[in-house]
């Protein structure tokens, strides 16, 4: 059966705290923010005795890790800015199996110089793809030197979007140091937010293989037209969508949430779905309505 999980981020506490709070929810496993208040791993201050700290905390929990948020411009138009990021990527890569899993998850960036997840003209060129693709083929060898798996997680305002911009980049990059983080809701814009179980079928026709963990958020059509945020310590937690289109938690927008979790579970039996813009209060009822969802599908 596929089991639920959350971002560690939406409890911005203690390890010990955040491990109580995501065993209260009833969590099955967790992405990991590298957030805590009383462990620093920052950049350029992860270390294997920390990374063991955490990952043996949530082994004792029985919250197994599937995967690291590494979120972050890779295509900033700051050279140096650019650098250090996918430095920092690169850091998390070195030690994602202290903290007991392969897999490390960005964005894939945009030359927008006002926000991470706003649509620059640029974004759209062969220019920008050979560049994130040079980019990216390089963290999956980095990854795959390290016993690791850059996942790849397209937005469609960044330079990797849709559903044919995505199989083209894992297509010219067959290597086994990358893959992908399969959130839908991130495929829609304005012309196809009002298509949403066509644009889940050519997500899985298309993509289907590449799935290595799922995210469970929602899409809706947005009334206000420019960036939405809600509570959150990291942006990539707080983010709740640009343009026309809203990205709530799982059960406030329009996604079919039936249809996503059988095309899920179709190849993907026991994946990792992890539950994401969600500001604590409201974690119990999203849980509940995955909950609900895949016990009515039988998965």
């Amino acid at each position: 059966m596929i089991n639920v999980g959350i971002f560690t981020g939406y409890y911005p506490y203690t390890l010990a705290r955040t491990i109580q709070k995501l065993k209260e929810a009833g969590m099955g496993c967790v992405q990991l923010d590298l957030e805590f208040t009383d462990i620093d791993l920052s950049r350029g201050n992860i270390t294997t005795e920390k990374a063991h700290r955490v990952r043996d905390a949530f082994r004792k929990a029985n919250l197994p890790i599937i995967a690291i948020s590494a979120y972050t411009n890779l295509v900033h138009p700051d050279p140096v800015k650019r650098q250090q990021n996918i430095a920092a990527v690169k850091e998390i890569l070195a030690h994602a199996r202290d903290f007991g899993t392969p897999y490390v998850i960005s964005e894939t960036g945009t030359y927008n110089t006002e926000s991470d997840w706003l649509f620059d003209a640029k974004n759209s060129t062969e220019e920008a793809y050979q560049e994130f693709k040079a980019i990216a083929l390089d963290l999956a060898k980095y990854a795959y030197e390290h016993n690791a798996v850059f996942l790849v997680e397209n937005y469609v305002n960044n330079i990797i979007g849709s559903v044919s911009q995505v199989a083209r980049l894992l297509h010219d990059i067959d290597h086994p140091g990358i893959g992908l983080a399969l959130d839908p809701t991130n495929y829609f814009d304005d012309k196809n937010i009002h298509q949403i179980d066509e644009t889940l079928h050519n997500i899985f026709n298309v993509l289907e293989g590449k799935i290595k963990i799922a995210h469970g958020k929602d899409c809706k059509k947005a009334e206000v037209v420019t960036e939405k945020f809600g509570d959150g310590a990291a942006e990539h937690n707080s983010f709740r969508g640009a343009g026309a289109v809203e990205l709530p938690a799982a059960g406030l927008g329009d996604l079919n949430y039936e249809l996503y979790v059988r095309l899920l579970a179709r190849k993907y039996p026991n994946i990792p779905l992890i539950i994401e813009h969600v500001d604590e209060p409201d974690i119990p009822r999203a849980k509940e309505f995955v909950d609900t969802v895949l016990s009515r599908v039988g998965v």
